[in-house]
């Protein structure tokens, strides 16, 4: 029998993975389309997005030249082949980056669980308490540890983290220098090469020299401000940290240090040894080393420097019951209220890997801790003793990491090394590195000797241990104080206990588990199971960022058709993978920007103009690589106001660096003149960048690459599926025209391929946070050519299906063409507060009774909800919402009309927990039932009581907890 191949390839078809992405199905398609009184997707593009942008042909065929969309099945058989041309070598590079034993317990009902990791950032934190908790123990377990006073919820990585302290330092009270024109840093010449990279990176546009040097030698050379030590440090050496701030106290300097969680089980704390700052990496706390990320920074910083720290803090607040309650700090958005004035650009963290680094902790408690490192240090331990003896030198302090001098025989060590499955540190021409983990065996320990001595040396481990009588660590250096006393720490070490915790967490916090999060400009889609699955795989999860490029042929290749895709999809000549997210995007991408015009003598260029509807990271990352801002304004249409372009641009044209601009804007909708606007700028003289934060609106229908624009950053876990993880993990890499392509990220320990070799790095991996790139490169190779628009042209349909159907409840703030919203709307609450009192915040905080997580709040203008559905909302999930908001709208009439009092009613007293039903004395002027159960329609399984989401906290007390500024868990007495 003949195989029809037309109707087979249909059948595959069928299975494809666009139908099962995308939420409204054909007929919900139409029903939406009837509404908006549209026949098709396309007419719906025709009239919505510009023609002069529109890269697709008005029929809906795609112009992206990308394979078509290939099943799950198919797609992760291809992933699965690229994966297995990684070599998961052995690794003893160190450097900040270990293996690990991630707990089963914490790896599958965390990190493989979506009801972690598809949560969003905390900003509604009474539907948040879960993962505001874990990252409360990852504050307290960060200040234990380090000494110091004050510890936030986690930065990007540890070479960010200290480019963040130095710019900290150069801001608050470092000494500044009168004798030279610039302002030196001191950097030890033992932190990690890439933390070095970062860091001179960074101090490029600030004005800031950095000096590298021997601290112990070199630092009264110099008139510093502020000092960077490593301890222990990148060759292991245990330095003796308290005589350089002394050194550097003198000097009127701050000293900030970056160390190692793990030896601190161990070693004093930087803050018994008077640092100012304490910084690292999380990651060998149970998080895998992933080819570079994602990874949990900390940063800690003595109680004078709390109010300066970059990124999230939890605080420990109450609610309106008195009930002790938890939510982010002031400063987690501050770049949005003080914009260019803003201290960093960082308004993400890495939450997801903070709050497994503290579940290890947890889990593990201080005594298993301490167990775990102390086996570390006696491998080490072991291990230099055997080499000495046989005349290898060695340094004598260290926690788990040796140098070892081999002379002339380096290349040949090596070389077994990686015949052995071991990686080895290169360091010099006749030095290499050994760093022991956790997961070193005795074995391990064996073959390393055989490894560097030859086969055959008559070496007994327990003979060795047995002789052992001095460590690495001496006395002075040893810690002495108790750590982790919490109860959180000390109750949860058995997988029963464990796994319940997890639970009982997870329970309280609102995900994607549970319905929509229709927050604007977030983009909270569908993240798939088979997009997350490689993440777990050993052949990408278990791999050193600095691993040899030929034993990463596979991820190479992943990354590369990556790249490759990413560019058709925006129309750039070149992405760079490096920046880990969206505000590292924008920094690079502006550093290319400045690097390129200063390489053209155009370094006088260092204006910035940026409309006033920007994300308020814009400004901050303008500021960070020393451009001067100056604010365009928008039209009443909330369009950038061209004719005040104009003028800025013309008054400005000699020193104009660029426009930063958001398009779709952050207003929702696609300006008619965005051509012009990018021809206004460069007939200046500058360059346009683009923030990519609302490109699902984009792809497969317009390239900004060929309709303006020189660089733009992607949101990967916006656009391209990778979930939020609770507030973090991220990607932000960046694409750029041709003339822009030398000045991208480079790295000094891992150069990239065709990368300009004078550029610095942005991150402390080559290419950021790369196990989780599988994700979106398994989102575009499933969805092909036609999913991929099909996704944009559907989330703009639903955009503007929600925003019909609200229409004629709540006024619709901007439109563009024939009334057209792009893929978010914002609906104005300010006349509704006017007339009844009711705010944006109770319509918010009513929507968590209503079984929602509220729309983004009051951004970007004050007194409204901008909401957005997501293509992967189905049409039914759409109108349970906007039944939701339409009963909440009858409420508001309640109060404005005095059915309820303006003081006393559902609105202002949302939301309401299982608390309040069972209180004995109810005395609002509306029912329990009203209170907690307002609208069967508005909950799922045709309104079962028992579909319910039940917030776990009442409204927060915001004041509180801004006044009575508590980072650390609840004292002992008060956890009793």
């Amino acid at each position: 029998m003949a195989v029809d191949k037309q109707a087979l390839s249909a059948l595959e078809q069928g299975n494809a993975f666009t139908g099962r992405h995308i939420g409204p199905d054909h007929a919900q398609q139409q029903a939406m389309l009837s509404e908006l009184k549209l026949e098709s997707l396309s007419e719906l593009i025709e009239q919505t997005v510009p023609k002069s942008i529109r890269s697709l042909a008005v029929s809906g065929e795609s112009t992206l030249n990308i394979e078509a969309g290939k099943t799950e099945v198919q797609a992760l058989e291809y992933l699965r082949a690229l994966a297995d041309q990684n070599q998961v070598n052995k690794s003893y590079l160190g450097m900040g980056y270990y293996n690990t034993h991630v707990p089963n317990v914490i790896l599958r009902n965390v990190l493989e669980n979506p009801g972690w990791y598809t949560a969003y950032t905390p900003y509604q934190p009474e539907i948040s308490q879960g993962r505001l908790e874990a990252l409360l123990n990852f504050q307290q377990m960060v200040m234990d540890l380090t000494g110091m006073e004050v510890a936030n919820a986690s930065l990007l990585d540890e070479a960010t983290a200290a480019a963040e302290a130095m710019a900290l330092f150069y801001r608050t009270g470092g000494r500044r220098s009168n004798h030279s024109k610039h302002q030196v840093f001191f950097v030890a010449d033992d932190v990690h090469p890439q933390t070095i990279d970062v860091i001179k990176t960074r101090a490029e546009h600030m004005g800031i020299q950095v000096e590298v040097g021997n601290p112990n030698t070199d630092l009264e050379k110099h008139d510093i401000f502020g000092v960077q030590l490593q301890y222990p440090g990148t060759y292991g050496q245990i330095t003796d940290i308290a005589s350089i701030v002394s050194k550097a106290k003198e000097q009127k300097a701050m000293v900030s240090v970056a160390t190692d969680l793990m030896a601190l089980m161990l070693l004093k704390s930087p803050g018994e040894l008077g640092a100012d700052i304490a910084l690292g990496s999380s990651q060998r706390f149970g998080v895998p080393m992933g080819f570079g990320g994602p990874h949990a920074a900390f940063f800690a910083a003595s109680e004078k420097l709390k109010r300066s720290i970059p990124g999230r803090i939890i605080g420990v607040s109450i609610d309106s019951r008195g009930n002790q309650a938890y939510r982010m700090a002031m400063q987690t958005r501050e770049q949005h209220i003080r914009r260019e004035k803003a201290t960093s650009n960082i308004c993400t963290a890495q939450a997801l890997l903070a709050n497994m680094a503290a579940f290890y902790a947890v889990y593990h408690g201080p005594q298993g801790l301490k167990t775990i490192a102390e086996r570390i240090h006696r491998l080490t331990t072991i291990l230099q003793k055997g080499l000495t003896t046989l005349g290898v030198q060695c340094n004598n302090t260290y926690f788990d990491t040796l140098t070892l001098k081999v002379g002339s025989q380096q290349e040949a060590i090596y070389n077994r090394a990686i015949e052995a499955g071991c990686n080895l540190r290169r360091i010099s021409f006749d030095q290499l590195g050994i760093s022991i983990d956790e997961t070193t065996t005795a074995e391990d320990i064996t073959q390393l000797f055989n490894v560097i001595l030859g086969q055959g040396q008559d070496l007994d481990i327990q003979t060795i241990d047995s002789q052992i009588t001095v460590s690495g660590i001496k006395e002075n250096h040893r810690r002495t104080d108790a750590v982790l006393t919490h109860p959180t720490f000390n109750s949860y070490h058995s997988e029963t206990d464990m796994l319940r915790y997890l639970k009982r967490l997870e329970n309280k916090d609102y995900s994607l588990t549970h319905g929509m999060i229709p927050l604007g400009s977030c983009t909270m889609k569908l993240n798939a199971t088979a997009e997350m699955l490689p993440v777990s795989w050993p052949e990408f999860a278990n791999i050193h960022p600095f691993a040899p490029r030929d034993q990463v042929k596979g991820y190479m290749t992943m990354i590369n058709e990556l790249e490759a895709a990413l560019e058709e999809i925006t129309g750039y000549d070149k992405i760079s993978m490096q920046p880990n997210s969206g505000a590292q995007g924008e920094y690079a991408g502006l550093l290319a920007i400045r690097n390129y015009q200063e390489a053209n003598d155009q370094a006088h260029r260092n204006i910035c103009l940026i409309p006033s509807s920007a994300h308020g990271t814009n400004p901050a990352s303008a500021a960070m690589v020393g451009m001067k801002v100056v604010v365009v304004d928008c039209d009443e249409n909330g369009n950038v106001d061209v004719e005040d372009l104009l003028a800025k641009a013309e008054k400005h044209s000699e020193n104009l660096s660029c426009l930063m601009v958001t398009y779709p804007s952050t207003h929702g909708v696609y300006e008619e003149e965005i051509g012009n606007i990018c021809d206004i700028v460069h007939q200046h003289g500058g360059q346009v960048y683009m923030d990519g934060a609302n490109m699902n609106a984009l792809v497969g229908i317009a390239k900004p690459g060929k309709f303006g624009s020189d660089v733009s950053h992607l949101n990967l876990h916006k656009t391209f599926a990778i979930p939020h993880g609770g507030g973090g993990p991220g990607m932000g890499p960046i694409g750029v025209r041709s003339h822009l392509a030398p000045y991208l990220p480079n790295h000094s320990v891992s150069p990239i391929e065709g990368n300009h070799e004078g550029m610095g790095a942005v991150s402390a991996a080559p290419f950021g946070s790369s196990s989780i790139l599988p994700i979106s490169y398994l989102y575009i190779a499933m969805l092909g050519q036609q999913g991929l628009q099909e996704s944009s042209e559907v989330a703009i349909l639903n955009a503007n299906y929600m925003a019909e159907k609200l229409s004629s409840h709540y006024d619709v703030l901007y439109r563009g063409r024939n009334d057209k919203v792009a893929h978010e709307c914002i609906i104005d609450i300010r006349p509704i507060k006017e007339a009844s009192g009711v705010t944006e915040e109770d319509i918010a905080k009513r929507l968590m009774d209503y079984g929602f997580h509220a729309p983004t709040m009051s951004f970007p203008v004050a007194g409204t909800l901008m909401i957005e559905p997501t293509e992967s909302e189905s049409k039914d999930e759409i109108d349970r919402f906007v039944s939701a908001m339409v009963a909440i709208r009858e409420e508001v009439r309640k109060v404005q009309e005095g059915e309820w009092p303006a003081e006393d009613n559902p609105l202002c007293n949302a939301p309401h927990t299982m608390s309040d039903l069972i209180d004995s004395d109810w005395s609002h002027p509306y029912s329990r039932e009203e209170a907690v159960f307002p609208l069967k329609a508005a909950f799922p399984l045709k309104g079962s009581i028992a579909s319910k989401y039940w917030p776990t906290a009442n409204r927060i007390d915001n004041v509180y907890g801004d006044r009575n500024f508590i980072c650390s868990c609840p004292s002992i007495e008060d956890y009793r």
